[in-house]
Formats: C-alpha cells, structure tokens, sequence
C-alpha cells in the first residue's frame, strides 16, 4: 500500500476512486522540503514550475530506486532534480532549448566541489572582456536602453570566451538573469513584457553608479549559485543514475532510446491559456545564442500556434464545447487538448504495465466555463489503455496574477490536481 493511504480514512477511498478529488497539501505530505528553490532548483528563473514537493511525493509513492521517469514537459527540469536525489532515473524532453542550458549546471555530473576563488577569477576575465556579443535579434534594442547594452553586449562576450566547464556555465546562469533584471522587461513576472514602472526603475539606476551595481550583482549571484551547486555536490557524489534531457525537440513525436522501457511518468502540462513558455524565454534564448530562425521555429510548435491534428472527445470536454459560442475558443480548446495528449501518449508508450502516469493540472476558466481538465484527460486515458487510480486536490497557496492588465483568470485558479492513471 502507498504510504499516503494511511494519511487517509479507509471509508473515503471509494469515493476517491470514484472520482471524487481528494484534498490534501502536498508541502505537508512532504515536509522534508522546505523550499521550492532548495539546491539548484533556484538557478535558472523558469514560469509555472513543477513544485518539488509533488514530484517528491509522486517518486515515493509510484516508484522504486533505480526506475526510469519520463517527463515530456520538462521545463526547469525539476522531475529529473527529483529523480536523481531519490536515486531514480530521468528522460526529460521540452520544446524550450533551455533545457539544455539547464541541467548540464541543476543536475551537474561533477563531482568535486568548486572553488571560489576559481570563480572569482573567471568573473575578473568577463568583466575585462573588450569584444561584443551580439545577439541574433532585430528587437533587442527596444529592451534596453543604449548605454547597458553595450555593457551585457562585453559581458556576454567574455563569458563566451571562457573554457566551457562548470564555472561558465554558473556564470551563463547568471548572466541570464541579469540581463532580464537589467533590462525594461518585467523581470519577475511569468511574461516577456516591457511596462512603465520597470522603464521609471532603469532611468533611475542610470543615475547611479550603475555600472558597480551590475558587477556586484553577478559577482553575488555567481557565489550563492557555486554554493547551491556544492550543496547538490555534496548530496549526489555517489550517486550513478542518469538523466538525459532533450530541449528543443517535439514530445509528441520524439523518439527516447529504443530499448529503455520506462517505470512512470510525472508531469506538469502548461496550462490551457498560458503556453507561452518560448515567448517568455526569448531574450534568454537570443542571448544564448539562438537566432531568429531558431526561436521561430519553436516558437510556432507552441501549442496556441498550432491546428489541432485530430479532435480529442470526451464527455466532460464535450459539455464544455457547448457551452463555448465563440469558435476561436473551441479552437484553442481543441488545440491544447489535441497536442498535449499527443505529447502524454508519446512518453507513455513504453511505459511497462501498471506502470503508473501522474499528471499534474490546473482547471482554467474559459470564457467563464471552468475546463476540468484532470477529468478529461481521466476520461480519455481511461478510453485507451489506462485505469483511473485516483486523484488529488491541492490549494494553490501562492500565484503570480496580473492585475492590472487584461487577464483570462483575473481570480487565478483555486486548487491544482494530481491524475494517478495506471497503464493496463
């Protein structure tokens, strides 16, 4: 028996495999972590992340030591992180290129802890850098004004140019951040956008002795990240499980190893109107070093961008289709529906039998109309391959809203659901 069914009254577990959510918190079920951004899960800023602590609980509960995960929305990376410090095995696969700046420093292979003072060395080469990077991108210059372009254009350049191991790649971390932190865009909202009061703050750092301040800032930054990837060092030098991690590929059609057989899938799909991973990450990517055509091209596999392949039904997802007038919403509503099951069916191909799916979502409202989305994708998996097991109900308590612009879910969602399906 999983161990969470002692944490529960045996009279409601019928009603639980009715279909009934269960509420719980998962922050309470795991209580051995305290914190979203423990070890390296804080290195690279990323929207909507997976929070640890459900993965943690899927891991313990679902799986054994040395299984193989999947996770074909991998964002941040935070399934595998997961995987490895539970001695498990990882694949994780994304759309967003990010991923494979990622993990190579969130879950790196070294295994000797790292030393400031190299460090601090490599940051003095970036700071004396002469040369400019210029990325890729004919919108760059509406992010920032002239003068610290010209300073992250020297920067970017030096980091570069420095040997590609482990300090870099801190310093590459880093250098993401600041660059956003730096620029108009809205650093600590889940979207690429320029606002007034970020345009005020920047004006009024150009007052200052800006320049130290952004030294001083990377410098900070660089030791707290080189002390967060010792930590991880500390915790997994002995450890020998895998991780393989493809950004930039299409989960939906590709193809992992052909004789790994996989153990579960956890998940966290994008939300049915908040997709727009790349588009957050654009300046990311540019600065990285992709080019236009490169985040077009991904850009256009989002699913908002693309027709739907076929049409998913079922009979929650057919409610919510009449009660939707507009055929711009049935158009989205099919799209998300369609690409992300494509995405879910994909990974769970070699799952072996009984081996578990744990898909983490959240109901939207569209035009008013809550979508149930743990009850669809229920209600299709069950259709093709799949018992229902159960599923978790867990209040959000924390949420980035946008209050003052326009806002499908002005009210955010209440809760979140854990999908426990078992292949047959």
């Amino acid at each position: 028996m999983p161990p969470y069914l002692e944490l529960f009254d045996s009279n409601n577990l019928e009603e639980i495999n009715q279909g009934t959510p269960r509420l719980v918190s998962f922050r309470d079920l795991v209580p051995e972590i305290t914190s979203t951004s423990y070890l390296t899960h804080g290195i690279y800023y990323y929207p909507a992340k997976f929070i640890p602590q459900v993965v943690r609980f899927c891991l313990d509960n679902y799986t054994k030591k040395d299984d193989w995960i999947i996770d074909p929305f991998a964002g941040s990376g935070t399934v595998g992180l997961e995987a490895k410090l539970c001695q498990r095995n990882a694949v994780l696969t994304d759309l967003n290129y990010l991923l494979n700046h990622i993990i190579p420093i969130k879950i790196t292979e070294h295994q000797e802890p790292l030393s400031y003072s190299e460090l601090d060395k490599k940051i003095l080469e970036v700071f004396a850098s002469k040369d400019k990077f210029i990325p890729q991108w004919s919108n760059l210059n509406y992010w920032y004004p002239e003068e610290i372009l010209a300073v992250l254009q020297k920067l970017w350049a030096g980091q570069k140019s420095l040997e590609p191991d482990l300090y870099s790649q801190i310093i590459q971390a880093v250098l993401v951040k600041v660059s956003k932190q730096f620029s108009y865009a809205e650093h600590t909202k889940p979207k690429l956008f320029q606002s007034k009061y970020k345009k005020s703050d920047i004006q009024e750092l150009l007052q200052r002795n800006w320049q130290e301040e952004l030294k001083r800032t990377i410098k900070e930054m660089s030791f707290e990240t080189l002390t967060s990837v010792n930590q991880y060092i500390t915790v997994t030098w002995h450890n020998y499980n895998q991780v393989l991690f493809y950004g930039g590929v299409d989960s939906a059609t590709f193809e992992i190893e052909q004789n790994l057989e996989l153990d579960c899938l956890i998940s966290s799909p994008p939300y049915l109107q908040a997709q727009e991973y790349i588009r957050t990450a654009k300046l990311d990517l540019y600065w990285l070093g992709y080019t236009e055509k490169e985040v077009q091209k991904i850009s256009k596999l989002e699913i908002p961008y693309r027709q739907a392949t076929r049409l998913i039904e079922t009979e929650t997802l057919n409610q919510v289709r009449l009660s939707l007038e507009k055929e711009n919403l049935h158009k989205i509503l099919d799209s998300y529906f369609c690409h992300t099951i494509n995405a879910l069916e994909n990974a769970t191909r070699k799952l072996k039998q009984a081996g578990k799916a744990c898909i983490f979502v959240g109901n939207p409202k569209v035009d008013g109309v809550e979508v149930e989305t743990w009850r669809i994708l229920g209600e299709y998996f069950q259709e093709n391959g799949f018992i229902f097991n159960t599923v978790f109900e867990d209040r959000i308590k924390t949420r980035q809203l946008f209050k003052s612009r326009k806002n499908k879910n002005p009210d955010g969602m209440k809760s979140e659901y854990l999908l426990i399906l078992e292949k047959r």
